[in-house]
């Protein structure tokens, strides 16, 4: 697609928060936050034109590696947020973009994004080879800490068996992202998510999943923290931190 228009290096989106995203205590539900911080950076790739259909005419796709976000508060039903994003550093095969999330002009959530381009051919990193100048770079970031990679306890326990069904399927044939989130926080005490006690999500993606996989969900939790890891023939798929407020 051509560089939009109206493209700037700075997007801004307006959502209207309905319903349809929300928990029963009509707070935005975690899912469908990291729903609305991908559609924006995908809004932003796609004005851009470094898309996944732009990155497709080179054989070449993005890859979300890992994800952090931090929680000051989250939003309502009716409530309407603007999310912004920009690219903080873009490089080869790997990028990192920033999003906030604000509500009436405060800000209420931060997110750090790490990507890698990947040869859908060959499965291996490969720099970007779509034109990417325009996009001012900005050294400035929305989290406290960067994204980092988990460490998962050995010994987790097992909290069930999952097999992978057509509704976690997305457009590019493998398990939507937020899938995995929707799986571990399905096994949470649900009394803490509509107490929103989730603080920070820490969340490394390493393999894919596809249609009829079979996959364990396990984890270790404390007080402080829950430590999910998704695993599919004895091999780490996904992790996912849970920093929990006091």
């Amino acid at each position: 697609m051509p560089i939009a228009p109206d493209f700037s290096s700075v997007l801004e989106e307006t959502f209207e928060i309905s319903f349809l995203h929300c928990y029963p205590n009509a707070y935005l539900k975690y899912t469908d936050l990291c729903n609305l911080l991908q559609l924006t950076a995908g809004s932003h790739a796609d004005k851009g034109g470094i898309s996944y259909s732009d990155l497709q005419l080179k054989q070449q796709a993005w890859v979300l590696s890992r994800m952090r976000v931090e929680i000051l508060k989250l939003p309502k039903w009716r409530d309407v947020v603007t999310v912004k994003t920009w690219i903080k550093s873009l490089e080869n095969s790997r990028s990192v973009r920033c999003l906030e999330m604000h509500l009436n002009g405060e800000k209420i959530v931060g997110c750090e994004t790490f990507w890698a381009v990947i040869n859908t051919q060959t499965r291996r990193p490969d720099a970007l080879a779509m034109p990417h100048d325009h996009f001012e770079k900005y050294d400035i970031s929305a989290t406290e800490k960067p994204t980092e990679k988990i460490n998962i306890p050995e010994g987790s326990a097992l909290c069930l068996p999952y097999e992978v069904t057509l509704s976690d399927i997305d457009i590019v044939n493998h398990v939507n992202n937020v899938k995995y989130l929707e799986w571990c926080l399905d096994a949470e005490d649900p009394e803490k998510l509509l107490q929103c006690k989730i603080a920070t999500l820490d969340i490394n993606f390493m393999r894919e999943l596809n249609l009829k996989d079979k996959a364990n969900i396990c984890c270790a939790a404390n007080e402080i923290e829950s430590v999910y890891s998704i695993t599919k023939d004895g091999k780490n798929v996904y992790a996912l931190q849970i920093g929990w407020k006091s």
